[in-house]
């Protein structure tokens, strides 16, 4: 029998390929014979490199600008001439200094400045196609940060820089695209993400997603301002195509990068879950395949959108593997969404241990517990 093993991580419990090697331990226990495939995957969010280095690629560590300033080591994937780069590692709310116990949120003036030099780096390292996975962010700057490290000048009044982050563009008066890395322009590069939000408004980056960065209500309204200021200084540069692109789904992800992406590097945006699946080759490994098992923390509406287990699930279905398994932390789905999503048996860590703070702590042994009893569903229904 063969068993391919596809989950995202268990978020603040354990990391994608930790998962997988816990039910996979579960389920050898009690099915001899068995072959099985790991394969942690990723949304397109967190865990897209630690994906993409599982399924081969090479690893490049290199030195950026935190999202406040700090330095931050940061890692990114290569393969052959392309390069995967998550905006969480450089710019994102996990590294982020501590300060007296707590993260050092910064709802103005954090900037995505990191992630523009991981891109730089990408390029250096001779890579003409970058698939840039985005979410976990610190910043709401519009992507401003980003540019800048890629040789765009965001200047004042005076002709000075504006200072970094979001709110330094009410202050922004000029935006000089002609040191733009010329690279870029020979760059494909690949959004991924499954934000939907536009750049600005009620639904856009600042409202919606500034306040989990540290946002009171007037950060919000100044930073949903000051992004308003840099779609118009740029549209005075690039044409009226901008406000289209401001508009746009997807525009208001990380803080308003899915707009500088889309706008300045001609970015297309795709499903996060998909682009992932095609970096770790699923489709191929899919073959001959018996049973899938998936899985993520928490498998609820937000799922259903197009989170880890449903892509996996969908894949699956279409190479007509026979049983589809999702395991989480916990489950809201009903049986009738479930099946819907395409899984034949939910198996929920809750059911086993009902307190969340035991069942995080001990997610390695529960999952190993559920891989076994997985394991025995699989060998029943194999000798029927």
């Amino acid at each position: 029998m063969r068993v391919l093993i596809a989950p995202d991580k268990f978020k603040g419990s354990l990391e994608a390929a930790e998962v997988a090697s816990s039910l996979a331990a579960g389920i050898e226990g009690v099915l001899d014979g068995v072959e099985v495939d790991r394969v942690p995957v990723a949304d397109g969010g967190e865990g897209t490199v630690a994906a993409a280095l599982a399924a081969g690629y090479r690893a490049v560590t290199v030195p950026v600008t935190g999202p406040v300033g700090n330095p931050v080591e940061a890692t990114f994937a290569v393969h052959g001439e392309v390069a995967v780069v998550e905006m969480a590692l450089a710019s994102g709310l996990g590294v982020l200094p501590v300060r007296d116990g707590r993260q050092a949120f910064d709802a103005l003036g954090a900037t995505s400045h990191g992630t523009g030099e991981l891109v730089s780096a990408a390029l250096d390292a001779g890579c003409h196609r970058v698939v840039l996975g985005i979410g976990g962010s610190a910043n709401t700057d519009g992507g401003a940060g980003l540019l800048s490290a890629l040789g765009v000048r965001l200047l004042d009044r005076n002709g000075g820089p504006v200072p970094p982050g979001g709110g330094g563009l009410v202050r922004l008066e000029t935006v000089d695209l002609t040191g733009l890395d010329p690279r870029v322009a020979g760059t494909e590069v690949v959004l991924a993400s499954d934000v939907e939000n536009p750049l600005l408004g009620p639904t856009g980056a600042a409202a919606v997603f500034a306040p989990q960065k540290g946002a009171d209500a007037a950060d919000v309204r100044l930073l949903d301002e000051a992004l308003a200021r840099f779609a118009e200084k740029l549209a005075e540069v690039l044409g009226d195509d901008v406000h289209r692109w401001a508009g746009s789904a997807g525009a208001g992800a990380a803080g308003g990068v899915g707009f500088a992406a889309l706008a300045v590097l001609g970015a297309e945006r795709r499903p996060g879950i998909d682009v992932v699946l095609e970096l770790v080759g699923l489709d191929a490994r899919l073959e001959g395949v018996d049973a899938v098992v998936t899985g993520e923390g928490s498998l609820d509406s937000q799922s259903l959108g197009g989170k880890t287990p449903l892509g996996v699930a969908r894949r699956a279905r279409a190479h007509h593997v026979p049983t589809v398994v999702a395991v989480c932390g916990r489950n809201t789905l009903s049986a009738e969404q479930s099946r819907a999503a395409g899984f034949d048996r939910v198996f929920s860590l809750s059911d086993l241990e009902p307190d969340v703070e035991r069942s995080m702590r001990d997610a390695a042994v529960l999952l190993e517990r559920v891989g076994a009893e997985v394991g025995r569903e699989l060998r029943a229904t194999s000798t029927r």
